[in-house]
This record gives C-alpha cells, structure tokens and sequence, in this order.
C-alpha cells in the first residue's frame, strides 16, 4: 500500500514539475514576443514622432521630405474602406447564412466549405494576380480605385464567411426549434432568431478581416496602385494609392528624411487599426448584452 502511494506522489511531482516548466517556457515566449514588439513600437514613436505635424495630414507627396505629406493616402484609405466595408459585409455574411442555414449537408457543400477554409489561408499577392486578371485586364478597370476595392473585398471574403459561420454555428438549435415552434418559417428564423444572436460574432470578424486589409500592401502593388498620388479620386474610377504603398514607397528612397515620414505613417496607420480592433471590441461588448 506505500509503495503505490510513493508511486503516485511521484507522479504527482512530476506532473507539477512539468506544469512548471510548461509555464516557464509559455512565459518566455510570451515576453519575448511582447518585448520585441515594445522594442519596434518605440523605435518607431522615437524616429516618427517628430513628423507627426499637420502638413503630414494637408500636404500631397513630394520630391522634397520637408514638403511631403500623405493626404492621398490618407483619403484613399478611407475611400476604400467605405467601399469595401459594405460589398464585404453583405457578400461574406450572405454566404454564410447561405452555406449554414440553407445549403444541403453533401459532398459538394463540404467541397465548397474546404475551398473557402482554404482561400482563408492563401498569401495575399495571389489575390493581387487574380485582382490584376480580372478586374484590371479583364472588366478593364485598369488601376482604379474600384478595382483595388474589388481586390482587397477578394481577399477579406474567406475570412468573413468563415467567421461568420462559426458565428451562427454558435447559436443552439434550440432556439431555431422554438422559433419553428410558434409558426414561424425559415427566412423569420433566421433573420429575428438566428442572425441577432450571431451578430456580435460577425460583426467582430467583419472589422477584423477589414483591418487586415488596410494593412496589406503587395495586392494593391500587384494590380498597379500608384506610389505618386498628388491629387484626390473624384470617383471610383480614378487612380489612388493608400496608407501602406505611400510607407513603402518612403522607406524604399535612400534619404533619412524620408524613412523618418514613413515612421510617421506607420504611426497613423496603426492608430487605425487600433481603433478599428478597439471599436470591434466596443460593437461586440454592446449587442452581447441584448442576447
């Protein structure tokens, strides 16, 4: 009898040596992780903080860094981002409803929803070469902000269906058979039963697809998207550039001035995308409660 109780003590303090170790090493990693990105957050304030003056904001691209500013970008962020925001939601969140709430479970379906968890993961400059076939040669809307809308809504689609669907997934079926219950048919389920309780969900990964947009760069580079904007788009026709091309196009000249202003733009565009991630939090935090 004390040899089995020696027996499992032993086991117990390997277990918990273990666990030990196990936290050390996750500890590790995860202050290695953070420290290496506090270090590139402060180099980055240290070298951009200088530049973060209001000609950043009002003045167009320039030749000369004491003049240059990043207004077209600025505004061809944003245009890009009201264009997408909306054909994104209603194409992503439409196929989701479809696939989970409508489509019949069988081989083609499965066949459908492998593809699309599979475009989740592919590399962004392929959504560039598609965007370039289709779009810009194809449908000729050459180096257009429609067509870099277009792109970018290519690239963020898998990830709002597939996060819409774990979404609605989430929702119990008991709540679809009480809706059934009272008479109601399958478009009234979903839409008053279904779609509110899923919405906190969706509408997280919608931001948060939308946001990994307006950081990507080789997309827009692939379909042609102007390094030298001086001026605004009039329409969605019109040539633009944004945020992440005007950084890279600063930080490929050899002046120092110029790689202190793109410094300053990865500043503003990260202040962007911390708020468009905190207003996801806001939005999710909001309609949790009214589940």
């Amino acid at each position: 009898m004390s040899m089995l109780q020696d027996a499992d003590r032993g086991q117990i303090a390997g277990r918990r040596r273990t666990d030990f170790i196990l936290h050390i090493v996750f500890v590790l990693s995860t202050s290695i992780g953070v420290l290496a990105l506090m270090a590139l957050l402060v180099t980055i304030l240290v070298d951009g903080a200088a530049k973060l003056q209001p000609d950043l904001f009002t003045n167009y691209p320039s030749r000369r860094a004491s003049q240059a500013g990043m207004k077209s970008a600025i505004v061809g962020t944003i245009y890009m981002l009201v264009l997408m925001a909306p054909i994104s939601f209603i194409l992503g969140v439409g196929a989701a409803i479809y696939l989970e709430e409508y489509a019949r479970k069988n081989r083609f379906t499965r066949l459908i929803q492998l593809n699309i968890s599979t475009l989740a993961g592919v590399p962004s400059i392929v959504y560039g070469i598609l965007g370039l076939t289709l779009f810009v040669r194809l449908l000729n809307l050459e180096r257009s902000l429609m067509a870099g809308t277009l792109t970018m809504t290519l690239l963020v689609l898998p990830i709002i269906i597939v996060s819409a669907q774990e979404a609605i997934r989430a929702v119990p079926k008991s709540r679809r058979d009480a809706s059934f219950a009272l008479g109601a048919n399958k478009w009234q389920t979903v839409s008053r039963s279904v779609l509110p309780s899923a919405f906190p969900g969706i509408l997280t990964g919608v931001i948060l697809a939308i946001s990994r947009a307006i950081g990507e760069t080789a997309p827009l580079v692939m379909i042609g998207a102007l390094t030298f904007v001086a001026f605004l788009p009039n329409s969605v026709m019109d040539s633009f550039t944004v945020m992440p091309i005007q950084i890279f196009n600063w930080l490929s000249r050899p002046q120092q001035e110029f790689h202190a202003l793109a410094a300053a733009g990865i500043i503003v565009l990260l202040s962007l995308l911390l708020l468009m991630n905190f207003s996801a939090i806001l939005l999710r935090n909001k309609y949790q409660k009214y589940k």
